[in-house]
Formats: C-alpha cells, sequence, structure tokens
C-alpha cells in the first residue's frame, strides 16, 4: 500500500495527515522529499499526523529522523500526531520518544510550537503501565 501525504494548516503550522505504511522505498521518499521541501520553502513548523498510518519499518523510522533534523536546521520542528500503540511501542523501544514531541491531540500538538501556551504532551509511561496491566 503506497503512502497518501495529504497537507494542510492550522494557525499556521503544517498539519501532514499520512495514510498507508511508512516502508523503505517511494513511500519514504516521498515523505523526506515532502519534509525537505517544506523546510527550503519556510514551512518548518510540521505536525505529522500518524493515525492512517498502520506499519512503520526501520527506514521509516530513518525518514522521521530526517525530516526532524531537516526541519530543525531550518529554525523549525516535527511534531507526531495520533500514532497507534505499535508505532508509540516501536518508538519506545528505539528511544526516540527522547528526539520526537509526541500528542494525542491535533491542538496540542500545534499549541507546542507556540511557546506561550500550555500544552499536554503524550505521557508514555502512562501508555507503558497502560500496556503492562493489559
Amino acid at each position: 500500500m503506497s503512502l497518501e501525504i495529504r497537507r494542510r494548516e492550522r494557525e499556521g503550522i503544517i498539519i501532514l495527515d499520512l495514510e498507508g505504511r511508512l516502508t523503505a522505498g517511494e513511500e519514504s521518499v516521498r515523505l523526506r522529499e515532502t519534509l525537505r521541501g517544506l523546510a527550503a520553502a519556510g514551512n518548518a513548523r510540521v505536525v505529522l499526523n500518524l493515525r492512517g498510518v498502520d506499519y512503520i519499518d526501520s527506514t521509516g523510522l530513518g525518514t522521521l529522523v530526517i525530516g526532524y533534523t531537516s526541519l530543525k536546521k531550518a529554525g523549525g520542528a516535527l511534531a507526531l500526531l495520533n500514532l497507534n500503540r505499535r508505532n508509540i511501542e516501536l518508538l519506545v523501544f528505539t528511544k526516540l520518544t527522547t528526539v520526537f514531541e509526541i500528542f494525542a491531540d491535533e491542538q496540542e500538538a500545534v499549541n507546542s510550537f507556540f511557546p506561550d501556551r500550555a500544552i499536554q504532551r503524550f505521557d508514555i509511561l502512562a501508555f507503558l503501565q497502560e500496556q503492562a496491566q493489559d
């Protein structure tokens, strides 16, 4: 299944709604090019809505890290939104939760780009405790 990328904007923040699989090949290349293009155009504040992404492989993780780095170098940031259980576990296992800001609510993700706004980050510890009970 190919990766669909839909772009929208909220309060000046670019939101990319992704659907499909983030894996080696065309999918990762398209996302990497999209993020680099946004950074080059001065749109370096990006939220990736991963609600529709059911699978991320190691190349997909690398693409997220490269995108994060590209946006950071351009003076922006990358926030992740609506990860499924498997993808959260993958980020925890790879310790990438220390790199990415993760959110369960779109407005909170947008608010994270505004220093004067209070935000509610995704609670990784609560997630892990909940998973241990299941």
